[in-house]
């Protein structure tokens, strides 16, 4: 009689192991699914705009779709790095005169500008006669960041857990980046 409210613990603690457990594990699995499919859409999305050179928007829009698939909300953030059409054009004050009396500089540094998701979404879905595309030079470069913005189930019990607000939680999330390797076509 004595040992009966150990036994009775004993058998809470037991049935909490047998159920919450595999509950933590699977939502952890989904946190892994997750990642799995963010990251291979992010690269394959980066990858179709180096090949190619064009980001058109039935690529962007399915790029959406796929991380939207996943049941989590993302935030997306695009840079694309324009090389500046008269890139390296531009001499260096330095450099030496020549025996004719030639200023011989040497060639400037490449120049970029930064265009980012919003103009980029309003680039792509503004396009007039339909030609709803970017068109890229080689050189140029592309940055991708997805995030997600929800709190999955594993996220939040670990916040339980832990008793953190959630900050410093792992974040599913992926990047992609790269240097476009061909002019894309009109």
């Amino acid at each position: 009689m004595e040992e009966t409210p150990s036994e009775i613990i004993g058998i809470f603690v037991g049935v909490a192991l047998m159920f919450l457990v595999p509950f933590f594990l699977l939502a952890d699995r989904n946190d892994d699914i997750s990642q799995l499919v963010v990251s291979n859409a992010t690269a394959k999305f980066t990858d179709n705009i180096i090949k190619t050179g064009t980001l058109t928007s039935e690529d962007y829009i399915n790029y959406i779709n796929e991380l939207q698939s996943s049941g989590n909300v993302y935030t997306v953030d695009i840079e694309l790095k324009i090389l500046d059409k008269n890139y390296a054009q531009r001499y260096t004050t330095d450099g030496y005169t020549d025996d004719n009396g030639t200023h011989k500089g040497e060639l400037g540094p490449n120049h970029y500008y930064s265009i980012y998701t919003t103009q980029i979404e309003d680039k792509l879905s503004n396009a007039e006669g339909g030609n709803n595309k970017i068109v890229l030079k080689e050189g140029d470069i592309i940055s991708v960041l997805a995030k997600n913005n929800s709190m999955t189930l594993s996220q939040s019990i670990k916040n339980i857990y832990y008793t953190i607000t959630g900050d410093d939680l792992h974040i599913i999330a992926a990047s992609g980046s790269g240097i476009i390797a061909i002019n894309g076509a009109t």
